[in-house]
């Protein structure tokens, strides 16, 4: 371990007198690992208080910034652990949720492994931590740790993105143009120029401190230009209307019992369509043009239980409008498939969308009799979902509507799929009955909100227990639900379709972003390659 402060300098180390430690400086974090190991659980905890559950998202910038200072200088191996740090000191409490009903095993193992990528974070930053312009590089690494979180394995799990932090403020305005990565590169960035001017302030550079704080101004002032041109908070705004009604039916209780109880889940979202059509009849509600329920709000096959469609027929005719209906449907083969159902008053089902990426140890498990060696609990799933095909665009009472179901909220690829292919408007059917009073249906409504300026365009978020809402081109809440309780909200939404940067750019952004990362990983590590081969 280094006994010298590192140079942790926008420009390249310089050999002069200027480039050596303020007399009588305290600050010499090379010999103090059990201070960086602190510094990096801060910068863990501080990433935690800017999402859904604390909601300071002014926070966020703050977590790149201790860790980027927890681990300047340092080896890739010290990196690592401070990343690690840093990753358990997040993810643990995010991910806390995933735990309540299922035990502790699954939810820390999900929480470790999403911690190891954060490692892999600490470790290239500190290797990059001595190259000019580390800063950038350290942001750019974050997108590239995201990215290759969100993918890896069995499709990756992109929960508690920098980016799905911001869900007001400047650097929100950023996803308009880059999308989920680029609102995370503005957030990193910041957090990185902060480190850089603490550094330079503590070794006296102070005219080095004053450019790279003047830099992490200048990212959330460019931010807050960005939202000049983008839609504003009107829900009626840039297009044709539809009337869309959003249902919260509830469930009996919270847990995993809800699905024992199908028939009761079902029943909710019948009355409550029910009641509205009532509403409607006596004028204190517009008439919709299409009707939103959950997922998991019919687990009763309708295909093949006369009983349930009948059920849900009679709620689309007493409303006069589609519904669409969130059910688990038997097939192909052994398998079942969770169906979003365009169900029409007087002809029944039309047009589906299957979930493209069921959540595995949730809705499938992989090499299950494996994981049975750790955990009995994986024959809670009796049977796997299979994966839909088919791009989430469906056409429901006239309106255009990119469909998403649940977790794929937070897969940029699937929403941008189903956006891009022609929609007016995003709707999420979500189940959150799993878990509990928790902050997860929050964290599940942030990402909503940042895909609503992503794509310009409103969101109707239904859950069956909450929160659900309606979300405002601008990413604002038109209307919210609570947790457990029953809701309707009906809303007068525009069709838009004029097309964001991000919706043009694609991936665009996070594949020059990770490039820039892992340009700067072999730009330190093929030297030293060369160097070995020359020793040896």
């Amino acid at each position: 371990m280094p006994s010298a402060i590192p140079t942790g300098t926008l420009e390249r180390p310089a050999r002069s007198s200027a480039a050596a430690p303020a007399a009588g400086s305290r600050w010499r974090p090379g010999g103090q690992a059990a201070w960086r190991t602190l510094l990096a659980a801060v910068a863990g905890v501080l990433l935690l208080l800017a999402f859904p559950g604390s909601s300071l998202p002014w926070l966020a910038p703050l977590g790149p910034a201790a860790l980027a200072l927890a681990v300047s200088g340092q080896r890739a191996r010290s990196g690592a652990w401070l990343g690690l740090v840093c990753g358990l000191a997040f993810f643990v409490p995010l991910l806390s949720w995933s735990g309540i009903f299922v035990g502790a095993l699954p939810w820390l193992a999900l929480a470790g492994a999403q911690a190891a990528y954060v490692a892999l974070l600490g470790a290239a930053s500190a290797a990059t931590s001595r190259l000019p312009l580390w800063p950038l590089w350290a942001a750019a690494l974050w997108v590239g740790q995201e990215a290759l979180r969100g993918r890896f394995p069995f499709g990756g799990f992109p929960w508690g993105r920098l980016g799905l932090s911001q869900t007001e403020g400047p650097f929100l305005a950023f996803a308009a143009y880059g999308g989920v990565p680029l609102v995370g590169f503005a957030v990193a960035l910041t957090g990185t120029l902060l480190a850089a001017a603490v550094l330079r302030l503590v070794r006296g550079g102070r005219r080095t401190a004053a450019l790279a704080a003047l830099g992490a101004v200048a990212v959330p002032a460019l931010g807050g230009l960005a939202w000049l041109p983008l839609p504003g908070s009107s829900l009626t705004a840039g297009g044709p209307t539809r009337t869309v009604a959003v249902v919260q039916g509830d469930v009996p209780q919270p847990g995993l019992e809800f699905n024992e109880r199908r028939r009761a889940v079902l029943d909710n979202h019948v009355g409550q369509t029910i009641g509205l059509a009532e509403a409607v009849a006596a004028g204190e509600q517009p008439q919709p043009d299409l009707v939103v329920w959950p997922e998991n709000s019919s687990d009763i096959d309708p295909y093949r239980n006369a009983d349930a469609a009948r059920e849900i027929s009679r709620a689309a005719d007493a409303i006069d409008a589609p519904v669409l209906v969130g059910a688990v449907v038997s097939g192909p083969g052994e398998f079942i498939s969770n169906t979003a159902i365009v169900w029409a008053p007087g002809t029944g089902p039309g047009d589906t969308y299957v979930k493209r990426h069921p959540v595995p140890f949730a809705e499938y498990i992989p090499f299950r009799d494996f994981f049975r060696l750790f955990s009995d609990k994986v024959d809670l799933v009796r049977r796997d979902f299979t994966a839909g095909d088919e791009v989430g665009l469906l056409n429901v009472g006239g309106a255009r509507i990119a469909d998403v179901i649940c977790f794929e909220v937070v897969y940029d690829g699937l929403v941008h799929d189903a956006v891009s292919a022609g929609a007016g408007m995003v709707v999420v059917q979500t189940n959150n009955a799993t878990f509990g009073y928790s902050a997860e249906s929050e964290q599940q409504v942030a990402a909503a909100r940042v895909r609503a300026v992503e794509f310009g365009r409103s969101v109707a978020l239904a859950s069956t227990s909450g929160i659900s809402a309606v979300i405002a081109p601008d990413g604002s809440l038109a209307a919210a639900s609570g947790l457990f309780e029953s809701a309707v909200f009906v809303e007068e939404i525009a069709q838009r379709d004029s097309r964001t940067l991000a919706e043009r750019l694609g991936a665009g952004p996070e594949w020059l972003l990770s490039a820039l990362g892992a340009g700067a990983l072999l730009a330190v590590a093929v030297p030293g390659l060369r160097r070995r081969g020359g020793a040896g």
